[in-house]
């Protein structure tokens, strides 16, 4: 299986994966760049997966139906293009004879889900729409910080070697945050740099991996001594890890 970034929109990624033949394409949010890709690779397109609702995420697929030769899988608890075929958290699904696990992980939207292709010879692979950035997570639209929280940490409890592809290069302007609130991490101030070079080059700093987040993502160590502080600087109304993220989660909204 082949994996691709295909960009889109100012910041966008559309995930593509291919085994030489047939592509699978996820929240592809304009078709020019998929169509563009099926043509140069001589692919057919297979199905499409949705993450959720929002345009920049689904206004690609109707325009994209007439190449589809399978289903548009999405989740079941959000109005996303029909027809569409509804997941719910723990469903499985086969595509390109590969099993892609869904994940119901509320915060960003109410019904958004994420997909996890677990391969035995490969690093698993996850597609988590705008719930996990490098180095962040999405703003929290129409969740809680109950649900938020714990949709993240059931994604940091993925394996450690899981791919985390997520749909917007928002890393540089993450880890700028995230070095506010842990100014002495070395792993960040090392991915800063390492960061800065791919995108000083036009290259993108994604995938990132699980174990890669556990170090530089605030949002996945709500826990740690140096994110409770910082938190608590900024009016947490106590140590918990909800309570620290519901204190990062706005103090981001205003960075």
């Amino acid at each position: 299986m082949n994996l691709l970034a295909l960009p889109a929109f100012a910041d966008n990624y559309i995930w593509m994966l291919h085994d030489g033949a047939r592509a699978v394409v996820v929240d592809p949010g304009d078709a020019a760049p998929v169509q563009a890709a099926l043509d140069a690779l001589h692919l057919e397109l297979a199905a499409i997966l949705v993450t959720h609702r929002h345009p920049d995420h689904v206004g690609g697929v109707d325009e994209l139906r007439p190449l589809l030769q399978g289903s548009v899988f999405g989740p079941a608890l959000e109005p996303v293009p029909q027809p569409c075929q509804a997941m719910n958290d723990g469903d499985v699904l086969d595509v390109l004879g590969h099993p892609f696990e869904v994940m119901h992980v509320p915060g960003h939207t109410r019904g958004h889900i994420a997909f996890v292709q677990r391969d035995a010879a490969t690093a698993p692979l996850l597609f988590c729409g705008d719930t996990l950035f490098s180095a962040g997570c999405g703003r929290m639209f129409e969740g809680t910080p109950v649900q938020f929280s714990h949709s993240l940490a059931r994604l940091a409890n993925l394996p450690p070697d899981t791919q985390v592809c997520c749909t917007h290069e928002y890393t540089l302007s993450n880890l700028r945050f995230a070095l506010a609130v842990e100014p002495a991490n070395g792993p960040m101030l090392a991915h800063q740099a390492w960061c800065t070079a791919q995108r000083a080059a036009g290259q993108s700093t994604l995938p990132s991996t699980i174990s890669q987040e556990r170090l530089i993502n605030p949002f996945l160590r709500l826990s740690e001594p140096t994110v409770v502080a910082a938190a608590l600087a900024q009016g947490a109304t106590g140590p918990e890890p909800v309570a620290v993220f519901a204190a990062l989660r706005e103090w981001k909204n205003h960075f």
